[in-house]
């Protein structure tokens, strides 16, 4: 299974991402042809190569007439992709991140998603940026997608609605559920653009998996950072046998003299912090007690964090770890239209086969929580929609 691991060792944009999936041997030509389907008017791309700090990349430029492009709502993007009679996957896939992206907008400020509107040219910058890296990935025949914990950066950043904080709120929002760090220079490491591509396209975040490395490319970012090159490393392979394997560690305690409070209040930082898992089983201990065991389960590099972390937030004296192999299904993400808005349902696949897709249940809450529905409704109505378009 041909795989991508996105090393975002200074941070991501759209321009970087699409720069290092050209630099790992996309034919710029093909690529080009692919893009000028779409129906925006005066757009041209170059690619050019520069060095960061000593490091060679592609950086990857979209010229556009100022001023002449108008504002874009969802539904039209999302029509100007559908005309341009693109790759179904990569169609899908371009949709899928346009989606999310306006859903993060939307929920920022607090307004309906059909009503979140793209400015002019950064509009037409994200359509080809998301279109061109869903373009990229296509002509890789890439199947599974991972990505490194992502850098947030510091400071604040100036946009349309004045100086903002960093990340941008609606970065903030896309990010939530993935591994994040603080990064090591400052000002914005990660834009929206790109934590839309990769929240919606990886299935994890965190180490690279087990794979066979057959190329890696790096894209450029604009400014030059003193203390590391500006780039995105991309590295490209194929998974291995034992790819959907993985090494993870169980951390527990039993505790007998925690309030239900801390217990949950536990629970929830310790998912925060970027466990796989965390939950707390009912026993008993010494002298009848009833307790419970707390446990989680971390990356190996977290353990000395969430051991930490069981020390601060509970009651406990010790805390036990052990080492667990762990098999999973490779999961990707599919967006289905219901009549309560776009849901996304996780796939679960093993040897190219789907075992499994279930819609996600904040997304279902969310729609039916708008639309005065049950989310048992709205559940059944995704699970509907994937069958009709996936066949499923």
């Amino acid at each position: 299974m041909t795989c991508l691991y996105f090393d975002c060792f200074a941070g991501a944009a759209g321009d970087m991402i699409v720069g290092a999936l050209l630099d790992l041997g996309v034919s710029f030509d093909a690529f080009r042809a692919e893009l000028a389907k779409l129906p925006i008017e005066g757009v041209s791309l170059r690619l050019e190569d520069v060095q960061r700090r000593g490091l060679a990349g592609k950086k990857f430029h979209v010229d556009v007439p100022n001023g002449d492009q108008p504002h874009r709502h969802l539904s039209d993007i999302l029509e100007l992709i559908e005309e341009a009679n693109l790759p179904a996957r990569a169609a899908r896939w371009a949709k899928d991140i346009f989606t999310r992206l306006a859903q993060a907008e939307a929920q920022v400020h607090n307004i309906p998603i059909e009503k979140v509107h793209f400015h002019e040219v950064g509009a037409v910058d994200s359509i080809v940026d998301i279109v061109g890296a869903a373009v990229a990935m296509d002509l890789l025949d890439v199947e599974q997608v991972y990505c490194s914990p992502i850098p947030l950066g510091s400071g604040t950043v100036e946009c349309e609605h004045g100086v903002i904080p960093v990340p941008a709120p609606a970065t903030a929002r896309l990010l939530a559920g993935a591994a994040t760090v603080p990064g090591e220079a400052d000002g914005e490491l990660t834009t929206p653009t790109a934590a839309a591509v990769l929240t919606t396209l990886s299935e994890t975040f965190g180490p690279p998996p087990a794979m066979e490395i057959s190329a890696v490319g790096y894209g450029a970012g604009s400014r030059q950072f003193e203390k590391l090159p500006n780039l995105l490393r991309v590295f490209l392979g194929r998974l291995s046998e034992d790819g959907a394997a993985d090494s993870i560690v169980e951390v527990s305690a039993n505790i007998d003299d925690c309030t239900g409070e801390l217990l949950g209040a536990a629970i929830e930082k310790l998912l925060a912090a970027g466990c796989v898992d965390a939950w707390a089983t009912p026993v008993f201990t010494k002298k009848s007690r009833p307790a419970w065991v707390l446990s989680a389960l971390c990356r190996p590099g977290d353990v000395k964090a969430i051991e930490q972390m069981f020390f601060t937030e509970t009651t406990t004296f010790g805390v036990r770890r052990r080492a667990c192999g762990r098999t999973k299904l490779l999961r990707e993400f599919v967006t289905v239209e219901t009549p309560y808005g776009p849901i996304r349902m996780k796939v679960g696949k093993r040897d190219g086969r789907v075992i499994t897709a279930k819609p996600e249940f904040a997304d279902a809450q969310a729609a039916a929580e708008s639309h005065g529905q049950s989310i048992r409704t709205v559940l059944a109505a995704a699970e509907h929609a994937y069958r009709e378009t996936c066949g499923a």
